[in-house]
Order: structure tokens, then C-alpha cells, then sequence
């Protein structure tokens, strides 16, 4: 299994509009391909940021389902309509430690 961390950074004053339009409109489409461990908003550090962890079998797996939700016609557009809440992304993939209750 590996997780992938998604952090969004938003436009200041627009995260609340940010989830609701995420949750409405994207979010039905993304976990037809990846499963949903949880989103947070970060209240410290890079604030306006919100972070999505996804699951993957392994990074193949990921790669493929990434590869199918990028045919998708719906998430095609999605997407324009999600860039302008956008400052930066970024995304990091991890592993679990074999003690991890998260495997």
C-alpha cells in the first residue's frame, strides 16, 4: 500500500468555497479511481492549504488509475474550473512502516 499526501495551497479567503466546489463537483469523480483516506485543512504552517490522502496498492497502481482519471471526460472539466482557487500544489507518496496502523 502507498498513500499519496495532496496539498493544495489556496487563494486567500477561498478554501471554504474551495471544499465545498471540490466536494460538489470533484470529488465524485477522483474516487471512482483512487480511495479517499481523509482531507484536512492545515491550520499551521503553509496556511490556506488543504490536504487530500489518497490509496494506492503500490505506484503502479497509482499510475494507472492516474492514467483513467485523466481520460476521464468529466474530470477533463473539472479541472479548468479548479485551477483558479489554485496558489501551488504539491504531492508526496508514502509508505507505511510495518508498525503502522495505516498499512
Amino acid at each position: 500500500m502507498i498513500y499519496e499526501m495532496r496539498t493544495y495551497q489556496i487563494q486567500p479567503g477561498k478554501a471554504a468555497e474551495f471544499l465545498k466546489f471540490y466536494q460538489e463537483q470533484g470529488l465524485g469523480i477522483i474516487t471512482r479511481y483512487a480511495s479517499l483516506v481523509g482531507c484536512w485543512v492545515k491550520e499551521s504552517g503553509v496556511l490556506n492549504s488543504t490536504v487530500f490522502i489518497w490509496a494506492y496498492e503500490d505506484f503502479g497502481h497509482r499510475s494507472a488509475q492516474r492514467a483513467k482519471l485523466a481520460q476521464d471526460p468529466e474530470w477533463q472539466s473539472f479541472v479548468p474550473s479548479m485551477l483558479p482557487y489554485l496558489v501551488h500544489q504539491e504531492s508526496v507518496f508514502m509508505t507505511p512502516a510495518a508498525f503502522s496502523p495505516a498499512k
